[in-house]
This record gives structure tokens, C-alpha cells and sequence, in this order.
């Protein structure tokens, strides 16, 4: 009998390894749930991994954080930072300020407007956490989490 993942890709063959098909549960399931992401942000014109860096920002606080340290923070790897921060910068979003004993490092910090966007976003993003995650209690979802971080531990 054929696995759930096979009917809604509509794939006749078998997959052959159970890893394979746990695999490509993990992505279409990652894919459903950006999708939905990214309905909630389309409004704002905001990717999932902008509204990402402006949760880092927000955490970073006045301190700010540097390219590489927002790109080691992503849950999602985006190889461009800074193409990334030249547009929100460019959306009054972020500020940048090179530090004075070393002008090589540049902090980003959150505008009022971006703690302002990012603030009026925690609502919606906590009702889709809610409408895609819900279903399942809470010793199913950490299990899940469990699970997946087993699977990035590489275990």
C-alpha cells in the first residue's frame, strides 16, 4: 500500500528506502508550512527569512549583531546577508553603524519601524503556529521535536 507522501505527489513506483520517504516527508512537510509563512508575511512584503533576521535583531536588542552573527542565528541558511540587509535597510527596516575600534565590523540594529513590524507580526505568526501545529498535543509535538533534532544531530 502506497504511503500518504506517494498519493499526494502522485507517484505509482515505490519509493524504495524508508529513510528516502522519511526525508521527503520532512521537505514537503517544510514546504507546507513556508508556504503558510509566507501567506501571513506576502502582506507585508516580507520573505520568512527577512521576518527571521528581524526576530535576530529584536533578541539582539541595542547591542545589535553583525552579518556573521545573524548568519550563524538563521533557521534557514541565506548565503547573501548582505544583500539581505541592504534591503531592509533600504526599507528604513534596519540601521547599520561600523564600530569606532574596528570599523571592519558593522552592527545591525532594528528601526522603530522594524520593531514596529516585527512586534504587530507576533500575533498572526502565533495563530499560524496555533492553526498548523494545534491538532497535535503537546507530548506528540515534543516528540517531533525530538525526532527532528535527532535528525540534524545526525544520531
Amino acid at each position: 500500500m502506497a504511503g500518504k507522501l506517494q498519493q499526494e505527489i502522485q507517484q505509482t513506483k515505490a519509493i524504495r528506502l524508508l529513510e528516502e520517504e522519511a526525508t521527503l516527508n520532512i521537505v514537503r512537510t517544510a514546504d507546507v508550512l513556508m508556504l503558510a509563512l509566507a501567506d501571513v508575511l506576502k502582506p507585508l512584503l516580507l520573505s520568512a527569512t527577512q521576518y527571521n533576521v528581524l526576530r535576530i535583531l529584536r533578541g539582539a536588542g541595542k547591542e545589535g549583531a553583525s552579518c556573521k552573527d545573524i548568519g550563524g542565528r538563521l533557521v534557514a541558511r541565506d548565503p547573501d546577508i548582505t544583500r539581505l540587509m541592504d534591503r531592509l535597510e533600504q526599507r528604513g527596516l534596519v540601521s547599520r553603524d561600523r564600530a569606532k575600534e574596528d570599523r571592519r565590523v558593522v552592527a545591525h540594529r532594528l528601526t522603530r519601524a522594524g520593531l514596529e513590524l516585527v512586534n504587530e507580526l507576533d500575533r498572526p505568526i502565533e495563530a499560524l503556529h496555533r492553526k498548523t501545529m494545534g491538532h497535535m498535543d503537546a507530548p506528540k509535538l515534543r516528540k517531533l521535536i525530538g525526532l527532528l533534532e535527532e535528525v540534524r544531530a545526525g544520531k
